[in-house]
């Protein structure tokens, strides 16, 4: 049987609008809070629980917004990836953030325009579908981050 990887993340906002990026400490770009998910585990379960692990807080993970796929790239399998609406943090809240140091050398809150240059193509793209999704109340399907 073929193989392909599944991963849930969080398009989460604070109250100005400003995306959560999280700088990885596995790879030189940035990303939102999730993950791949693991055996048996829904994508929404992966997307909580990473989310949970990542920046420490219990999130009530809202719609999809968009579902991604990947081609294969490399060694790695082709991939598809659900974006979440991880919803808009309060000033309490983001105090509360606790970055995982294995995880995530720190995190920022930035434009997806501030943060285009620091992203792979494909997840600025696919962030730019998940905003369009929230505004639109529809969910996205791309294929690597292109509608």
């Amino acid at each position: 049987m073929p193989r392909k990887g599944v991963a849930g993340g969080a398009l989460i906002r604070n109250e100005d609008g400003l995306i959560l990026f999280l700088e990885p400490t596995y790879k030189p770009t940035l990303d939102i809070p999730g993950g791949m998910a693991e055996q048996d585990e829904s994508p929404l379960e992966a997307c909580r629980r990473e989310v949970r692990e990542e920046i420490g807080l219990e999130l009530e993970i809202g719609p999809l917004l968009v579902v991604d796929w990947v081609p294969a790239i490399g060694v790695w399998y082709d991939a598809v990836n659900f974006v979440f609406d991880g919803g808009v943090l309060s000033n309490e809240q983001i105090q509360q953030l606790r970055i995982d140091p294995v995880e995530a050398r720190g995190s920022e809150f930035l434009t997806l325009e501030q943060a285009s240059t620091r992203l792979r193509p494909s997840m600025a793209r696919r962030i730019a579908a998940a905003q369009e999704a929230v505004s639109r109340g529809a969910t996205q399907y791309t294929e690597f981050g292109r509608l």
